[in-house]
């Protein structure tokens, strides 16, 4: 491999969230979202050379900037998309607050995911609109919506649901089938949708490619606002940019209240990264993608041979959700946190029951923590 994702990386006294949050001599941080490898070269160097540039006034998005979006999103999931319907945003985490914020009122409802990413959740509470959560099935260890059980969750207020593809935290990636199937119950029902894909570049079943919902059918986009980035693709949310897709004039508007307001928009550096990381940052990727598998290969064979605890298919993204439920354990997280590894709480994202494990890690890390999850639990 021409990069080296076994190479150590030592990120105390970074300020790192992960790696300051717990002593770190005695646990091992494996529950936010970010990895653990260094970005792209491509993305270090443009940086480098933007910082070279000595004076960092305010910046406006690069004039080709829309126009790169959409060629990478035709190039990856053969999306075509015009560039004015692209909206930049500093990230996918706002987009989702203010889409709640904006696409729904005080006494709609909103259909969200069980389990999910918990700023779904979040958004909804934080704008105090009430939600109704849809309980995902796990089916051929594939975490997806339920075949029939949609419309019963639907009352005359409901008016926009969230989705979440690659599905975090159970990593599923939606078949074209399902998508549709999800996409044409929202057009009938006239809801807007609000799809957070930030995981897109991170397919890792080879068998599976990442379609993003709003791509399905020409019905189905004018009800979606996509939200997408290159941040935990390429590694680098700190200094992160996103983007919202969204072909109806009204949704465009919507996602682009607050924005230079009480939104700020993205730092001049992740202009910087996100276009190296378009237009050079692909050979990394494909390597990342390989180094990822081998790491979701050896979670599956540890962790299937603890007995009581289960695992996914992993099919996107760098986060296993484990299963503890068979245990009977009045908190898992705890027990492993106590063990000397921090995962994330199932109750995090709906389901308390489970931890979701981080494996975007030095090999040696990843092992480390399945000793411990094999001591802990056996």
């Amino acid at each position: 491999m021409a990069f080296d994702f076994d190479a150590p990386t030592n990120r105390l006294e970074t300020d790192s969230i992960r790696w300051d949050s717990f002593g770190v001599k005695e646990v091992l941080p494996l529950w936010v979202a970010d990895m653990d490898f260094k970005s792209p070269p491509c993305v270090i160097e443009a940086l480098n050379k933007r910082v070279q540039q000595g004076i960092y006034g305010y910046t406006h998005s690069p004039h080709q900037m829309n126009a790169l979006i959409a060629g990478y999103l035709q190039e990856q999931y053969q999306w075509q998309v015009d560039p004015d319907w692209i909206v930049i945003l500093p990230s996918v985490v706002s987009g989702l607050y203010t889409a709640v914020q904006q696409l729904s009122n005080s006494d709609e409802n909103v259909l969200i995911p069980n389990p999910v990413y918990h700023h779904l959740r979040l958004a909804c509470t934080s704008s105090n609109r009430p939600f109704q959560e849809m309980p995902l099935e796990l089916k051929d260890d594939r975490w997806v919506l339920p075949s029939n059980g949609l419309s019963g969750l639907l009352n005359g207020k409901t008016k926009l649901a969230l989705f979440c593809n690659p599905q975090n935290p159970g990593s599923t990636v939606f078949t074209k089938e399902e998508l549709q199937e999800f996409g044409d119950f929202c057009v009938q029902n006239n809801l807007w949708i609000c799809s957070d894909e930030i995981h897109a570049g991170l397919v890792l079943d080879e068998n599976k490619k990442h379609i993003p919902l709003a791509s399905i059918s020409k019905d189905i986009s004018k009800q979606t606002v996509t939200l997408m980035s290159l941040n935990k693709t390429f590694n680098f949310p700190g200094i992160g940019l996103a983007w919202a897709v969204a072909e109806n004039p009204i949704l465009r508007k919507a996602i682009q209240v607050g924005l230079h307001q009480t939104i700020a928009p993205p730092s001049l550096l992740a202009y910087t990264a996100t276009m190296a990381a378009i237009t050079e940052g692909e050979p990394w990727r494909q390597e990342l993608i390989e180094y990822l598998r081998g790491n979701q290969n050896r979670i599956h064979t540890r962790i299937s041979a603890i007995p009581g605890l289960k695992v996914d298919k992993m099919e996107g993204s760098y986060l296993a959700w484990i299963d503890c439920s068979s245990l009977n354990l009045p908190d898992p997280y705890q027990l492993l946190l106590d063990a000397g590894l921090a995962t994330s709480p199932g109750s995090q994202f709906g389901r308390d029951q489970f931890v979701r494990l981080n494996f975007g890690t030095q090999r040696s890390r990843l092992n480390q923590a399945l000793d411990i999850l094999e001591k802990t639990f056996s």
